[in-house]
């Protein structure tokens, strides 16, 4: 199994909420902390946050498995996003 690094799960998720802006980080460069993810419109309004386990980031499908629950959440409160899908 792939395992992602930190700069591939972070390039992953910010293009995971368009048209939304998704701003991610992670505390820890060396991969051990949380993935924070915050999604802002276009206004630079915060419609969404999530935080993602760091073995989550590392795991393809788990890490695709937390987007496709933060959209969504980001869909039952109304906000249209475009269509996604984990990169292979």
């Amino acid at each position: 199994m792939t395992t992602l690094r930190v700069n591939e799960a972070l390039l992953i998720a910010g293009g995971a909420f368009q048209p939304f802006q998704c701003i991610a980080w992670s505390q820890q460069q060396d991969g051990s902390g949380e993935l924070t993810l915050t999604v802002i419109d276009r206004t630079s309004t915060r419609v969404g946050s999530t935080n993602i386990d760091s073995s989550a980031c590392r795991d393809p499908k788990q890490l695709a498995s937390a987007l496709l629950k933060s959209r969504e959440q980001l869909s039952l409160q109304g906000y249209r996003l475009e269509p996604w899908s984990m990169p292979e």
